[in-house]
């Protein structure tokens, strides 16, 4: 089968798998044994996917970073320091004490699990893929990617305001309101730490509306009976400032750290938190948005996570690093450019590492 013939083919799948309107959880549902070759990945990708087969678990631990006391003068201090240093070095960091309560993150997490376990025609009504305030869909970069990815996702935008009450699934709408209310909070309190962390005055992102265009996916990674064969989510990075992971207890998140893989365990209780992109280019290098992605899941049981990114809700503004942060010691590392201009280039390409950063760096 020559090249045009093969994306033909791949063409025709793809468009086929969009119309089931029932994602990656219908093929489950159907008792396929084999994934579809749209799924397979390069065998150059594939290489290191295998669980501990490249990690470095055992000697390096994501920090887990304790919140409690951070209204405390001398406590937060030690708090700052703590997340600075796990900011500038690792981009990835876990919080306890942050104030949700663990009934809280359990109801979200199965409001998220009760959607996509919903009967196909039912959840099907709102399989998207014009952007809207609540979406449906498997792989937001299905059509772009060169592989399909095993999840499927439900997309909320939560701010600066929710949607119409009904225009959330009714199955998860009560907890998508409650973690909304939760999570600007600490998304808040986080922000403020990390621009002490910085130097810069604690309210700088909350001025410049970062706190408010938060958006939120509900990802579900069913059973994939071919593990080894494709991913729950490829290699990438996040767009924004920051974002604050719920993730269950079935595992598969890993980080880049030089290169190799680390795994970021699930800990009950524990929010996982990341430095996204904007953040790296307006600290100037400073902090680190770092690569992730997460494994096949091997398990029969299905993968819950639920992500909120920060964003600006001001996307005609022009961003770059913070001029208190540039001198002639540190030149700026990266350009101006319109926060418009950074979403519109991430949403019409494949996931795919760091490849935005670069792209508006001097």
């Amino acid at each position: 089968m020559n090249s045009n013939t093969e994306s033909l083919d791949k063409a025709k799948q793809v468009k086929q798998f969009e119309g089931t309107k029932a994602g990656v959880k219908g093929l489950v549902d159907s008792g396929i044994t084999t994934i579809p070759s749209i799924f397979i990945h390069e065998a150059n990708k594939l290489s290191d996917l295998k669980p501990n087969s490249t990690t470095r678990s055992g000697s390096i631990v994501v920090p887990t970073i304790d919140l409690s006391g951070v209204n405390d003068s001398h406590l937060r201090s030690t708090i700052v320091e703590k997340i600075s240093c796990a900011s500038r070095e690792i981009g990835f960091f876990q919080i306890t004490n942050h104030g949700i309560q663990e009934e809280v993150m359990e109801r979200m997490i199965g409001a998220i699990k009760a959607f996509h376990e919903q009967p196909a025609d039912i959840k099907g009504s709102f399989y998207v893929r014009d952007f809207r305030p609540v979406m449906y869909f498997s792989n937001v970069d299905l059509f772009q990617s060169n592989a399909a990815s095993w999840r499927d996702t439900l997309q909320i935008g939560l701010g600066p305001t929710l949607p119409e009450l009904d225009e959330i699934p009714e199955i998860c709408r009560r907890e998508v309101v409650e973690w909304n209310e939760n999570v600007k909070k600490l998304g808040e309190v986080l922000l403020e730490l990390l621009c002490e962390g910085l130097g810069v005055d604690k309210g700088r992102l909350k001025e410049l509306a970062f706190t408010e265009g938060r958006r939120m996916v509900g990802h579900y990674y069913p059973y994939c009976p071919q593990p080894d064969l494709t991913v729950g989510i490829t290699s990438h990075t996040d767009p924004g400032v920051l974002t604050i992971l719920l993730q269950d207890q079935i595992g598969g998140l890993q980080i880049k750290y030089g290169d190799e893989w680390v795994d970021v365990k699930p800990v009950p209780g524990n929010i996982v938190i990341n430095i996204g992109d904007i953040f790296q280019i307006m600290s100037n290098d400073e902090y680190r948005s770092v690569e992730h992605r997460v494994l096949a899941n091997p398990s029969h049981e299905p993968r819950i996570s639920v992500g909120v990114f920060f964003n600006t809700s001001e996307r005609d503004r022009m961003y770059g690093p913070f001029p208190e942060l540039v001198s002639p010691e540190k030149p700026a590392h990266f350009r101006q450019f319109e926060y418009t201009d950074y979403l519109k280039r991430f949403f019409t390409k494949e996931l795919d590492g760091k490849s935005l950063v670069n792209y508006y760096r001097n």
